[in-house]
């Protein structure tokens, strides 16, 4: 059955469903109507299915949309496996961000949980998603949702489900749940109707252990009390943010941190911002604008729903510059592992995922402290930290994509601690009468200078999924023989699970689950990674390259040379 076939019998079976309400059914016939079938082919060609970062998609009508549906099936699907897999009372967490339709999402899913006699604890307003894996396991619940879609653009809503542990559904939890969302058979059999009396408000107990447990990890508190009126600006881009940083730093002990009003108020529409992604630069256009005004020694702005974070530091004459999220993680990760007591280093570790700076595997080896790589995406850190607890003890992990988590208390991204920590770094750096620019130097001539690039092909619809999948099997078996100048010698099939020496031949087996992703190493020990995102419409392509750095005065030049390394990597991987 071709695409537009397919997405017809789809549009026809919800159109004559007798659970559809009119609204919807209009829309399906508006675009069943269209002369154009792209917009009905992309609207229902799929179901939405749980990737990197769970149910995501744009709003509107269509299996392949979020809407009243969507996230209905996703509820029912969860709740009979719940049902399946948990014995007595179940109980699970709702937590929503500032999108528009979030909070009705969130009281659809609810409402369906507690239809299903499910006890169901929701945050009567909206709030960070670490906030959510926190209340996971402080509410003691077999699971919880949060209505979000992160970074993506407005038109985009989302539905991240998650376990007992308080991480992101994985293997085999996440495929069985899809399977009981297939095997729902109708949306007459999704239970919508509520019953309000297992519907509770979580209260503000919740929060303030939170806090206490983010207070515990803060390194050098001394350095905090003499530096308490450094000038910070935060910035929440109109999304949770704003209801718990700046209590947080606050709580610290933080007192002068300026706040960018015009982007504070939540606002799904994101008025300021083309996209609420702390990774591009116009996001944090005004957040750097209000630091150059008050000489701020740290800028942050977080995402919609609170767990990533971006940094603006100034360099050596005084402008403003944003780390990247390699450096920003290999910055944090110096200052939390050369503060560890002598036992945690012994018995603790660090993870990261495949594609995130090799910078952290280097300084966390020279300091004698485990680090783990996981497949990208912080459900497969939290899987390991379960694997692993009792045995070691956890103490940070990250990713490149700005994700950052200290201590377990929390299972996903947390963007609320990780300010409250590079406050604390930024802090700790001017009590020693240095900056974090001159950190950030510091640290590249101890360890090694690596510097990474990201580049992203967006590749919209139907067609587009077609075109990524084109791509990744062409560079599978027809992988680059030179790259750089250099010859290409090891290649890892994430997806097969096998790395491949491509100078001799010789095969051995990846220790990680099968993935869709590609990693080339040069001759010169330059890293290119490839993979599709799991949360939108992209291909990504990550380039490592590394050298040393002999001073601080031959930073520019060497810093000149790795950007130019990156871009001809770049052109010669992706086009």
């Amino acid at each position: 059955m071709d695409l537009l076939s397919e997405s017809t019998h789809r549009a026809q079976t919800w159109l004559n469903s007798a659970a559809m309400d009119a609204a919807t059914k209009a829309g399906i016939q508006q675009l069943l109507n269209h002369p154009d079938p792209k917009g009905l082919i992309d609207s229902f060609y799929k179901d939405l299915e749980f990737g990197t970062g769970g149910l995501r998609g744009i709003m509107g009508v269509g299996s392949n949309c979020m809407n009243r549906y969507t996230v209905g099936a996703a509820t029912q699907g969860l709740a009979n496996y719940l049902l399946k897999s948990v014995t007595g009372e179940i109980r699970v967490a709702i937590a929503y961000d500032c999108r528009n339709s979030s909070q009705a999402f969130a009281q659809i899913t609810a409402d369906v949980f507690s239809a299903n006699g499910i006890t169901v604890y929701l945050f009567p307003e909206l709030r960070p998603t670490p906030l959510l894996s926190f209340a996971i396991r402080y509410l003691k619940c077999h699971s919880g949702v949060v209505i979000t879609a992160s970074h993506n653009p407005k038109e985009y809503n989302g539905y991240k489900a998650y376990w007992a542990d308080g991480a992101q559904l994985v293997p085999p939890h996440d495929k069985n749940v899809i399977t009981e969302v297939n095997s729902i058979g109708g949306f007459e059999n999704i239970r919508f109707k509520a019953d309000v009396s297992r519907i509770h408000a979580i209260g503000k107990e919740v929060e303030d252990a939170y806090y206490r447990e983010v207070e515990k990890l803060i390194p050098k508190k001394d350095s905090i009390q003499r530096q308490a009126n450094i000038p910070l600006v935060y910035s929440s881009l109109h999304g949770a943010g704003i209801t718990m940083v700046p209590e947080c730093l606050k709580r610290l002990g933080f007192r002068n941190l300026g706040v960018v009003e015009e982007q504070q108020t939540p606002d799904g529409d994101f008025p300021t911002v083309h996209s609420p992604n702390p990774e591009e630069q116009s996001a944090m256009e005004l957040a750097l604008k209000q630091a150059k005004a008050v000489q701020a020694e740290l800028v942050m702005a977080t995402d919609p729903d609170t767990d990533r974070v971006g940094i603006g530091i100034r360099d050596d004459q005084g402008a403003f510059f944003l780390l990247n999220g390699n450096q920003a993680f290999s910055l944090m990760m110096w200052f939390i592992m050369k503060n560890l007591p002598e036992a945690d280093r012994k018995t603790g570790y660090i993870a990261k995922t495949i594609v995130t700076t090799e910078l952290v595997d280097t300084i966390a080896s020279m300091l004698g402290i485990a680090c783990y790589n996981t497949l990208t995406g912080f459900k497969y850190i939290a899987e390991l930290m379960g694997q692993l607890e009792g045995t070691q003890k956890f103490i940070a992990a990250g990713e490149e994509s700005y994700g950052y988590m200290v201590g377990d208390f929390v299972r996903d991204k947390d963007a609320v601690s990780a300010c409250a920590f590079f406050a604390a770094l930024a802090a700790s750096a001017k009590d020693e009468g240095a900056t974090l620019y001159d950190w950030l130097i510091q640290m590249y001539i101890d360890f090694g200078f690596y510097k990474e690039g990201l580049v992203n092909l967006v590749r919209q619809g139907a067609e587009g999924e077609q075109e990524i999948k084109r791509m990744m099997e062409k560079f599978r078996t027809q992988p680059p023989l030179k790259l750089g100048g250099h010859k290409t010698v090891r290649m890892l099939d994430y997806k097969s699970r096998i790395e491949k020496d491509l100078i001799t031949g010789k095969e051995t087996q990846i220790q990680l689950p099968a993935s869709d992703v590609l990693q080339f190493y040069t001759a010169d020990g330059s890293k290119i990674s490839v993979r599709p995102s799991g949360t939108e419409p992209k291909i990504k392509f990550y380039i490592s390259v590394h050298t040393k750095l002999p001073s601080k005065k031959e930073f520019e030049r060497i810093d000149q040379e790795l950007d130019q390394k990156i871009a001809q990597l770049s052109k010669e991987i992706a086009g």
